[in-house]
């Protein structure tokens, strides 16, 4: 299996479906559009960690279907800037904003942020990305577009579930990058391209656990309205989003894909 499988084309596109809804709160106990390995413990950390208030100018790399930009500069009174690829989740993420009558601090547009950001230099306070950095691109790039464009003291938080931990076979790798683009990396290797890139790494922390326990919520989760999903999804593409959730889970959980949680500081 390889590249065969869509996950986010349909989650965005059936984003309003009661039953992917039901998914989203077996999976993490709350809806907030999730199709990552973010806990809600650590969803509600990322605005503290990243010092965010009514003064900050915030960008996401990656933010899907906006639901959790949409949260984040409602609680924090932040202004926030989303960017993504995927034009069904932007087209998503704009209307949850005019609906929460958010559109005014929460922005949507469609970037490839492989490509130079068509954004000014220092002009954010603060970026985070959620497992999202290992489907783009030239990763030394995008963090030096990304140090261009943050202010003097600015935090950049990003998780990367594809740090190799031990052997994986082919067919393993096969399967764990069958809904998409991926990049697998080395331990230590984006601490080097941060420090390259001029960033101060403030820390690294182990979560690995996280997507070992998210992975199987969700492939239970899907299991269980495995009739209303194939519906919508058809039968190969329901199987092989099963396949891909038990592999997550077994290539975690056995430590052989570690998922780290990155926090640096534009000096």
């Amino acid at each position: 299996m390889a590249g065969t499988v869509n996950l986010y084309d349909n989650a965005y596109s059936y984003y309003g479906e009661d039953v992917y809804r039901d998914v989203r709160v077996d999976t993490y106990g709350e809806d907030l559009g999730q199709t990552g390995w973010t806990t809600t413990e650590e969803s509600n950390q990322i605005p503290r960690t990243l010092g965010l208030s009514a003064a900050t100018e915030v960008l996401e790399i990656g933010c899907g279907s906006g639901r959790y930009a949409l949260q984040v500069a409602g609680t924090a009174g932040c202004r926030i800037l989303g960017l993504d690829l995927n034009e069904t989740g932007i087209q998503n993420a704009n209307r949850l904003a005019e609906h929460q009558n958010l559109a005014a601090s929460a922005r949507f547009r469609i970037a490839d942020c492989s490509k130079r950001l068509t954004l000014p230099d220092f002009s954010f306070d603060a970026a985070f990305s959620n497992d999202v950095l290992c489907h783009i691109p030239g990763r030394d790039a995008l963090f030096r577009e990304l140090f261009r464009v943050l202010r003097a003291g600015a935090r950049f938080l990003f998780s990367d579930a594809l740090i190799i931990g031990g052997v994986v076979t082919h067919l393993e790798i096969a399967t764990r990058s069958s809904i998409g683009y991926y990049l697998f990396s080395p331990p230590g290797e984006n601490e080097r391209l941060l420090v390259q890139s001029g960033f101060r790494v403030l820390s690294v922390a182990d979560t690995t656990k996280n997507a070992a326990a998210i992975s199987l919520r969700w492939r239970d989760a899907r299991q269980k309205r495995s009739g209303a999903l194939t519906a919508l999804e058809g039968k190969k593409n329901f199987d092989g989003l099963q396949q891909f959730l038990s592999n997550v889970h077994t290539l975690t959980t056995e430590r052989r894909l570690l998922r780290l949680l990155y926090v640096a500081q534009k000096p």
